[in-house]
């Protein structure tokens, strides 16, 4: 099997949080590809910078999807690889609690709100008046704070061992990344930090949510399963994997109920093992085979 057959076969096996760590990397190996070739040729092929997210409103209007874009795009190996790294300690956590399509959500959304803040910061404070129209945004630091400050603000006493430090729970580490973006403004990158904050209050507020049992990214969800074929193709199989904590019906004392249930009672269909025949169907043949009727019951049983 060649190097290439490995990496697919990888990715097609991954779960989501796998899948969008190779995604960063494609992109970010893509961009320099193309750097290497025009230089070569003696051209200027800037592939990224439609793709980068503009402070300056009026260039945002002519390139919308830049807001989505530009967290998939990094500087140098070094700005991918913390990013990844970090995606990656937050990520694995977050789906232990959670699903993989919230932490998809998560990160997009997340995304979304540090862009927004990166561009309401530089159209509102003087301080930035004078690099507006050449101001830029790139990276994941946004989404994966996203995740990282959900996963936090979810389950805060979780432990985690840290190298030299021992067992930290994770609020802290949350806290400490937050306080040392908004110290760092003033020292550069005063954008990318502002962004990192944009993530880091959707994960609070979103998962703050979720701890009072209301999903605020429930639309999103659906839009990504049903309207954003690319994402439903590109992460086939994974969006709705199954996570380590599966949801738990609550029984309402089935056992006392049971003498008073008709007998046609009996095949009424087990919830659960609906799902486990519908996720064995998207192992087998991937998320698009499934019916209009299927992915709409695993929508609504996501939000149980």
């Amino acid at each position: 099997m060649s190097f290439w057959d490995d990496v697919k076969a990888s990715f097609q096996r991954g779960d989501l949080l796998t899948r969008l760590i190779y995604v960063n990397v494609a992109v970010f190996l893509l961009v320099k590809v193309v750097g290497v070739v025009g230089f070569l040729f003696q051209a200027r092929w800037d592939v990224a910078q439609p793709f980068t997210l503009p402070a300056e409103l009026s260039i945002f209007i002519r390139r919308p999807w830049s807001i989505i874009s530009y967290m998939f795009l990094h500087m140098n190996f070094m700005h991918l690889f913390f990013n990844l790294l970090w995606l990656y300690f937050g990520g694995q956590i977050f789906v232990n609690f959670l699903s993989q399509r919230k932490l998809l959500s998560t990160y997009l959304l997340g995304g979304i709100f540090g862009g927004v803040l990166y561009m309401l910061a530089y159209n509102v404070f003087p301080v930035f008046a004078s690099y507006l129209s050449v101001s830029v945004a790139l990276g994941a630091s946004a989404g994966v704070l996203a995740v990282l400050v959900a996963i936090a603000t979810f389950v805060p006493n979780y432990t985690v061992r840290l190298f030299l430090l021992g067992n930290v729970q994770l609020k802290y580490i949350a806290i400490i990344s937050v306080v040392l973006d908004v110290l760092s403004i003033p020292n550069g990158n005063a954008g990318g930090h502002i962004a990192h904050l944009g993530g880091a209050a959707y994960g609070f507020l979103y998962a703050s949510g979720l701890k009072k049992g209301q999903n605020s990214s429930a639309w999103f969800e659906r839009v990504l399963d049903e309207v954003f074929g690319f994402f439903t193709r590109l992460f086939s199989g994974a969006a709705i994997k199954r996570s380590p904590l599966r949801p738990v019906f609550n029984a309402r004392k089935e056992g006392t109920r049971s003498a008073h249930r008709s007998s046609s009672s009996n095949s009424t269909p087990d919830p659960q093992k609906r799902v486990d025949e519908i996720l064995d169907k998207i192992k087998v043949s991937g998320y698009a085979s499934l019916t209009a009727e299927e992915k709409r019951f695993l929508f609504d049983f996501s939000k149980r």
